[in-house]
């Protein structure tokens, strides 16, 4: 059937009104992504100015010694032989975002000398910032036994994932627990997962409160290197070494580098936060009569 000329120039007409509203729609959600990206780019940028990098003292401390070397794991390897590499990632991550003034912190003084030589360290080096790397393990009584190359070695399937701890004794408690969220979040993000098992009554004395729910950080106010140091400080469990999968993720180059990403992105965001100044509310002053009355109802406190 043969339409009318006045029917094509209608189609015409709606068909190039459409292509101009999507072409519209287009133009908005380029404009938009730009606007989100430069937003994004912004924000990183005043970070950036608001933390000085430079002067924001990093510890990573690298949990236990080589003669006093942690756990074993799975397939018979010392914990230090994690703790190590991977301290030495985080470290070396930190220094290319320019903290250069992170340390990587080892002893070979054996606990409980070596816990207390690891604080007094970082204080003396009036650091930042405090992190200490370990690997994780289960209590004697999950533990199984199994034969790998030959030898009976000892391991527990039952758990994976990361922890971190913080202290109520520490003497800045808020920063402590402050740096551990930042940092839990930041590796959740890496599509890591932390562990629940410390709440669970099977821990025995090795089960601890869980102060945030969303990000895996407990309250473990024993920890020498933690309680002692007079900075935020947190320790950090990447794994679990006895679960024989998990234990060859934490082995490799990758996991290390994704768990040093997550650090520094913790870092970041956490040397930008105490960079900002804090806000002082005025104090209100009594009148003469009030303070007065205030003087004489109280007894002399001493000066000790």
């Amino acid at each position: 059937m043969l339409r009318s000329p006045y029917l094509v120039r209608q189609e015409r007409a709606g068909y190039k009104y459409a292509l101009a509203r999507v072409f519209v729609v287009v133009v908005v959600l380029l404009c938009a992504s730009r606007h989100a990206a430069r937003s994004e780019e912004l924000a990183t940028q005043a970070k950036a100015d608001a933390c000085v990098r430079s002067a924001f003292h990093v510890i990573v401390d690298v949990g236990h010694t080589v003669g006093v070397p942690g756990a074993a794991s799975a397939r018979g390897a010392t914990e230090y032989s994690f703790n190590l590499p991977l301290a030495d990632a985080i470290k070396q991550a930190l220094v290319d975002a320019g903290f250069d003034k992170t340390v990587r912190l080892i002893t070979a003084t054996a606990p409980w000398g070596g816990l207390v030589e690891r604080a007094n360290r970082a204080n003396s080096a009036h650091a930042d910032l405090f992190i200490s790397i370990h690997h994780d393990t289960v209590p004697d009584h999950l533990i199984e036994t199994w034969q790998y190359q030959g030898q009976e070695n000892h391991y527990s399937d039952r758990f994976t994932g990361y922890s971190l701890f913080v202290s109520n004794d520490n003497a800045d408690r808020a920063g402590s627990l402050a740096f551990g969220r930042l940092l839990g979040k930041e590796l959740q993000k890496s599509g890591l997962h932390y562990t629940p098992h410390y709440t669970l009554p099977l821990m025995g004395r090795y089960r601890h409160a869980l102060l945030d729910a969303e990000a895996g950080v407990y309250r473990y106010d024993q920890l020498v290197v933690l309680r002692n140091t007079t900075m935020p400080a947190v320790l950090l469990e990447a794994g679990s070494i006895v679960n024989r999968q998990e234990e060859l993720e934490l082995a490799k180059p990758e996991r290390r580098l994704l768990v040093a990403k997550a650090v520094v992105a913790a870092v970041e965001d956490f040397c930008a936060a105490r960079a900002q100044p804090v806000a002082v509310r005025p104090v209100k002053r009594p009148n003469a009569a009030n303070a007065a009355a205030s003087v004489r109802a109280k007894p002399a406190s001493s000066a000790h």
